[in-house]
């Protein structure tokens, strides 16, 4: 089975995330051609001009791992009804500088939990917005968010989940192999 290398960006960086934590149980039941390698972007610097052609190595090793990525998965908690501040500013350090996008013409998927009844409903549209402009084919269909209280119990993923992540990471592989006949 040919692998699918696939960057995980979480937009929940607290040592308690509730996206880190469901993508560490999504992770560790997973069974198909994702690869997932995810990247700490709490280690990014806060964006600016001012220094986005100085080579910083962790902006390096950021944009390398983008690039060899097949495609990208963003999981999001959901602050103020949309999508937090760190999460946005790895999206811009991968865009930047001008002229060298490197989200251009990546397969993506977007998910993520919440505590709120609506899950990350909002936060995920701020965010496909935002992957629409950089020019990332963002997965419409399934959807896949969430409140956190029927996601996730005190032992992982609650077992009712379980049919429903396989779903949707299988539709996510279906539209990452569709995209690459495109590009």
């Amino acid at each position: 089975m040919k692998t699918i290398k696939t960057l995980v960006l979480i937009g929940g960086i607290s040592k308690n995330s509730l996206n880190q934590r469901l993508f560490n149980e999504i992770a560790k039941r997973y069974n198909g051609k994702l690869s997932f390698t995810q990247f700490a972007i709490e280690k990014l610097p806060y964006y600016s001009q001012d220094i986005e052609n100085d080579n910083l190595p962790i902006v390096a090793e950021f944009k390398t791992l983008i690039e060899n990525s097949q495609a990208v998965l963003l999981i999001t908690p959901e602050y103020n009804r949309s999508f937090p501040g760190v999460l946005k500013n790895a999206l811009d350090w991968g865009s930047r500088p001008y002229g060298k996008n490197s989200w251009n013409g990546k397969p993506a998927a977007i998910m993520g939990a919440s505590v709120g009844k609506l899950g990350t409903f909002a936060a995920q549209g701020h965010l496909r917005a935002v992957c629409s402009f950089l020019n990332m084919y963002v997965m419409n269909q399934p959807e896949f968010y969430g409140q956190a209280q029927t996601l996730l119990n005190e032992t992982g993923l609650i077992e009712d989940v379980l049919p429903f992540v396989q779903k949707y990471l299988d539709s996510f592989e279906n539209w990452v192999e569709k995209q690459s006949t495109f590009n």
